[in-house]
């Protein structure tokens, strides 16, 4: 019914009494309201590039450099100049004036961006200052730091929008190579034997020596024409150009806040969140969203921001493709078998949490049954992309298909109500950890695996989301989930029956059921690529553990950091599991700099084997363990800032790798580094990115992190979130059919391993209190 009164929103009959012209207000309006909110937006994003591109200078400091030049043309030194013009063009007095003042308006505009540059190039030198972070682990601040600290102090005082930071965050430096080749020597000693470890030396020095030199200049001479050496080369080749599938080998997942559940109605917290995320948006395009700081002092990179919403991985033969839209005003939503397109805006405005709602409620009260093949569609985005590349390219290229796909892809994201429910029981881990696997891969084709990230709400009202990763890394998802949490609990976003509070002001078009024109052939594919995700749903081992007997607050008191704490214990659990030590891969951000992203930590070291080994050796005496273990967090701590810095390894030597790979040449030194498995690979959930939530008044209200797929056929992944003083969570992967590998087995030896550091630092604490 909605096409059709669309259709006859305007006609006109001719007839003996002349033309009659039929139309309805309300179209007409509505396409006026959207015309105003398109233009709004766009003058918005101007001013905001205005105010953003002059920061830390102020656009008003045109009006003083322009007050300073007018005053400069009105005293005699300038007569010279205004006579030359005079004479040069015309007598005409108003040509001649009309000269001046473009002049004029010349000249100022030139000397403000003067002005402004060398502002922010001052600002920019500043940033590069990285002794500030190794200084705070030692807590003693040079001079040259407390100077430093006082100088950046007064510059972030004035209150910056989201993206006023960029145009001064340093580049990413290139690291020397011998510095690299050292770092990277010195991270492969406690995994091989003398001999291994003497050949090793020899190839690098080779490599240092020979062809690393000429990619080193290469890269030199990209960073100083690129914005950020790495970042698009990663996008590109380890995102974009990988034709394995997303779902579990890629996309990551995150979930509710446990503890807590505000209401058990579907539709209601599916609303909430998907009001509370347009939001999230509005405050990116009007730049209201503060930056992150470190130390609320130093800035990180916002560039990933621009991407979060509107945003789908398109599938390619060799390699993907992301395309981002402006602006998008509908989500699609996928409920048992069907897809709805689902307007969110009506006349321009933003419809309330309760008018999504009814909107909802549409969909689930919907008795139509999907299309032959509907139910299993998004399983093409679940398999190999090269497979669902020439699908696209042979079935969605035209007509039906391709408007239903279109219109999935232009959406602003992808929501799914589950017909299943998924909660957190404390006597019984396995729901944790279905609830985990839910979120992961959901059926196989119930989640969009190509859109910029899904929302996920299950039957009873819990919520997760999935997110793909070319087009950012998980603190910026972390910072948008955080801030549909807090939302919607500072705002008491629900009714005592559960749902969305608020009245429904409008009579917006209903949601659309998304039609498809499928083929036998087609039909088959999909069925071919469903049992093919199911295969892969099956060999995939996620356990989630809840660490409760302690959290952050120990491990501050143990004078440690938390992190390098957890990756200790990870380290010991590693040990007792496998008996043996594997290459492990932390996650570190390198947003200090210009669209940075990650760099890797490696945390084997010399210290942390020494620290496992003694936990093992029953001679070594508790105070000489402390000792070791203080070393190793250290250690840790030390290759975390290095990596931050643009000190780390691996992400130098894949972008040499990637310039050997252009210049057509072989390096045995660089396949053998890139082609050793991470077979323990950690990361740490993002939090706190926003100040909406006081988690010491609200110590239930807070999330269980998320997590990714195994990395490494025979290896682990692990991500684990300090979810308060006295919680921990661990997102543990493996696969199946590894027989060296078991999910529920390392989890055991978490537990273990954190019972036993706890067991042995509590001896120093019995030391002092004698």
């Amino acid at each position: 019914m909605a096409e059709a009164h669309s259709a006859v929103a305007f006609s006109f009959t001719i007839d003996h009494d002349g033309v009659n012209i039929n139309y309805d207000h309300d179209i007409f309006y509505a396409v006026w309201q959207s015309g105003v909110r398109s233009w709004r937006r766009r003058l918005t994003k101007f001013w905001n590039s205005i105010w953003t591109g002059a920061y830390p200078a102020s656009p008003y400091s045109l009006l003083l450099i322009a007050i300073i030049v007018a005053s400069y043309f009105k005293c005699d030194v300038s007569h010279g100049l205004i006579d030359f013009i005079n004479s040069y063009f015309t007598d005409n007095a108003i040509v001649s004036t009309l000269v001046i003042t473009a002049f004029y308006m010349c000249y100022t505009i030139l000397l403000w961006l003067i002005f402004v540059n060398l502002v922010r190039f001052c600002v920019k030198s500043l940033f590069k200052y990285k002794g500030w972070m190794y200084e705070a682990r030692t807590r003693k601040l040079s001079f040259k730091t407390k100077l430093w600290l006082a100088i950046i102090s007064f510059i972030v005082k004035r209150k910056p929008q989201l993206y006023s930071f960029q145009g001064s965050l340093p580049n990413l430096p290139v690291p020397p190579l011998d510095k690299t080749m050292e770092r990277y020597l010195l991270s492969v000693k406690p995994l091989l034997d003398e001999e291994k470890y003497k050949r090793m030396e020899v190839v690098a020095k080779e490599f240092a020596s020979g062809i690393g030199k000429k990619l080193q200049r290469y890269l030199m001479l990209k960073s100083w024409w690129a914005t950020n050496y790495v970042s698009d080369w990663w996008e590109e080749f380890i995102y974009l150009r990988g034709r394995g599938p997303l779902m579990i080998n890629s996309n990551f997942y995150g979930i509710d806040a446990i503890l807590v559940h505000p209401s058990k109605i579907q539709t209601a917290r599916a609303a909430s969140f998907i009001h509370s995320a347009f939001l999230f948006r509005r405050a990116i395009d009007r730049q209201t969203l503060k930056p992150i700081m470190a130390q609320n002092l130093v800035p990180l990179c916002s560039a990933q921001y621009e991407r979060i919403f509107n945003t789908t991985r398109i599938p390619g033969i060799e390699t993907d493709k992301l395309v981002h839209l402006d602006d998008s005003q509908h989500v699609v939503v996928y409920h048992h078998g069907r897809f709805f397109k689902v307007p969110v805006y009506y006349l321009g405005r933003l419809l309330t949490p309760a008018e999504i709602e009814k909107q909802l409620e549409k969909i689930v009260n919907d008795e139509s049954e999907p299309q032959p093949g509907e139910k299993y569609l998004a399983s093409l985005t679940a398999i190999e992309r090269t497979v669902w590349a020439e699908a696209r390219e042979k079935y969605f290229a035209k007509g039906l298909n391709k408007a239903s796909l279109s219109t999935i892809e232009k959406a602003a994201f992808f929501v799914s109500l589950d017909d299943e429910e998924y909660d957190f029981d404390a006597n019984n881990p396995n729901k944790l950890s279905e609830f985990g696997r839910a979120m992961l891969h959901g059926k196989g084709y119930d989640r969009w695996f190509d859109k910029s990230f899904n929302f996920i709400i299950a039957k009873n009202g819990r919520v997760g989301l999935n997110g793909e990763h070319s087009w950012a890394d998980a603190p910026i998802m972390g910072h948008l989930w955080e801030f549909c949490l807090c939302t919607e609990f500072n705002n008491n976003a629900y009714t005592e029956d559960g749902n969305c509070v608020g009245e429904v002001r409008a009579k917006v078009l209903p949601p659309s059921r998304l039609k498809w024109d499928f083929s036998p052939e087609i039909l088959e594919l999909i069925n071919s690529c469903t049992e093919s995700s199911e295969r892969a749903i099956a060999d995939v081992d996620l356990r989630l553990l809840m660490h409760k007997a302690y959290g952050k607050g120990f491990m501050k008191k143990c004078r440690v950091s938390p992190d390098a704490y957890i990756q200790m214990a990870l380290q010991l659990a590693y040990f007792k599991d496998c008996r043996k030590f594997s290459l492990t891969y932390e996650a570190s951000m390198t947003r200090l700099f210009r669209e940075g992203r990650t760099e890797t930590v490696r945390p084997v070291t010399m210290e942390s084997t020494a620290w496992v080994k003694s936990m093992i050796d029953p001679k070594a005496t508790n105070e000489k363990r402390i000792e070791l273990l203080r070393k190793a967090c250290e250690r840790h701590q030390l290759g975390y800032q290095d990596a931050m810095c643009g000190k780390g390894i691996d992400r130098h030597m894949f972008c040499l790798y990637v310039v050997a790979r252009y210049l057509n040449v072989e390096s045995p030194f660089l396949n053998e580094v890139l082609s050793e498995p991470w077979r323990l690979s950690t990361s740490q959930t993002p939090h706190g990115q926003t100040e909406m939530m006081d988690l010491k008044k609200n110590p239930f209200h807070i999330s269980a992190g998320g997590g990714f797929g195994p990395v490494a056929d025979d290896g682990y992944g692990v991500s684990y979130i300090i979810a308060g003083e006295d919680i921990l969570f661990f997102h543990i992967s493996s696969k199946v059919s590894s027989p060296e590998t078991d999910s529920d087995r390392f989890r055991r030896h978490i537990e273990e391993a954190l019972g036993d550091m706890k067991t042995l630092l509590e001896t120093l604490f019995e030391d002092k209190s004698k």
